[in-house]
């Protein structure tokens, strides 16, 4: 366990770190407040102790800036000038005990060993709240592949801390799923969870949706109206599809962020909201960086842990645990009784590429389960496309096996049929694809439809 001791007294370290190194614990110092934020950013201690009068930082502004930038670590508070005032003050601005000086070396040891247990408990119970987390997959999110099992282990990490989230992937992942359970295993659970897909609502529409706006702002604003921000106040603000955003709304999310506050269209004051911001994408925010059409200072500043979720064709060990979950579903929603999936519908559904994700699995077994007239799930009352031969001797030996290219090639095809259906209205064939305007818009120009 590290140990991290402040003080501008070359003795005083020397004497701390004797008295630590008896109690087995590995020991780093600093010299003043400035010095000790650096050293607590790097080796991430464990306890901290800290004086509280110190030249260019006090122990005091230690404290507040160590907390408001995330830090965990147990602080002790230890000054000459000790009082119940101070001793009351340090307890206040987040310390977990305080020293007067001049102390003993059992004082100080006693309190060391009462940290120590604490902060053992509080790691065993962060520990077990992760298993348990891990263990439940939460909201929908089903699989023992090793790829979701480490998805759900960073997750139940991340949500402890306030830091902003991105999940990445292809549509269907279930991306808002992992948003929902980094919010769900958050101090923020019990506050509200405002999702917004940032590429279903209209351009002009969209600053206020996210920030509100005073009444008069803009014609049919007849009223004041708070934004999805505040809404959130308090809790997780969950933006998908973050790469659709327009480069104008970019820079006043970005302000956003940095500064804790939002300004209404319209208004002239800023209001401050405390929310956890987890964005999402099935974009290469990379690539879009480097075509300048995403801000590198926002993608920095919402990329600060990613979580990206394998598309299931690299993880179709986890089929049949989410075709039993949807099965299991859908049977209660919908009233049936259907008892599974015949091992020949199985093989099929195992084999199937899933070029649409856990979504199209999910369209897929409750389409089975409708069209089931027996017990189980049959090869009959799956999708055309599922029911393609499942022995690969039947695959032509010159077929092209790219998943990537069969994936493209069909996702072209469907927005080609969904084009010419709709006489090449774009709005009514974004409906029928399931896509936003904006996203289908990117895939005419990507696959030169348009």
């Amino acid at each position: 366990m590290k140990v991290l001791v402040i003080d501008d007294e070359l003795g005083l370290r020397h004497t701390l770190s004797l008295i630590l190194a008896t109690e087995q614990l590995e020991v780093e110092t600093a010299t003043n407040g400035r010095a000790g934020l650096e050293a607590a950013r790097t080796t991430l201690p464990n306890l901290i102790l800290c004086d509280v009068r110190m030249p260019e930082m006090d122990g005091f502004s230690f404290l507040d800036e160590y907390r408001a930038s995330g830090g965990e670590a147990l602080v002790i508070m230890m000054s000459a000038y000790g009082d119940d005032e101070a001793a009351v003050e340090a307890i206040r601005r987040g310390a977990y005990d305080f020293i007067a000086k001049p102390f003993r070396a059992d004082q100080v040891t006693l309190v060391l060993r009462k940290a120590i247990e604490r902060e053992r408990l509080r790691q065993q119970v962060a520990r077990l709240s992760g298993e348990l987390l891990a263990l439940r997959a939460p909201d929908g999110v089903v699989g023992r592949s090793p790829q979701i099992q480490n998805i759900l282990k960073l997750a139940a990490k991340v949500a402890r801390h306030p830091s902003t989230v991105l999940v990445t992937g292809e549509s269907g992942t279930g991306k808002e799923l992992i948003a929902r359970m980094v919010h769900g295993a958050s101090p923020r659970a019990e506050a509200p969870f405002v999702p917004v897909n940032c590429g279903a609502i209209p351009e002009a529409l969209l600053e206020s949706e996210l920030f509100g706006h005073v009444r008069g702002a803009f014609t049919g604003a007849s009223s004041e109206r708070r934004g999805l921000f505040e809404e959130a106040n308090g809790g997780t603000l969950f933006l998908d599809e973050i790469g659709e955003l327009p480069p104008p709304l970019q820079v006043k999310l970005l302000r956003a962020l940095q500064e804790g506050e939002v300004r209404a269209v319209g208004g002239d004051v800023s209001r401050p909201v405390d929310v956890r911001v987890v964005t999402a994408t099935s974009r290469d925010l990379d690539a879009e960086v480097a075509a300048g059409r995403f801000r590198s200072d926002l993608y920095y500043r919402v990329n600060v842990v990613r979580i990206h979720i394998s598309p299931l064709r690299e993880r179709l060990e986890d089929v049949p645990e989410l075709v039993h979950h949807f099965v299991d579903l859908f049977n209660q929603r919908l009233g049936l009784a259907v008892a599974g999936v015949s091992p020949a519908a199985m093989r099929h559904l195992i084999e199937y590429p899933w070029p649409g994700n856990v979504r199209e699995l999910e369209n897929a077994i409750e389409r089975a389960l409708v069209l089931a007239e027996g017990r189980a799930i049959e090869v009959e009352d799956l999708p055309a496309a599922v029911r393609a031969p499942a022995d690969p001797s039947a695959v032509p030996s010159h077929m092209d096996l790219s998943v990537k290219r069969q994936t493209e090639a069909l996702e072209r095809s469907l927005i080609k049929d969904a084009l010419d259906r709709t006489g090449g209205n774009r709005t009514r064939a974004a409906k029928l694809l399931d896509l936003s305007h904006r996203a289908l818009l990117y895939k005419i120009r990507d696959y030169q439809l348009g």
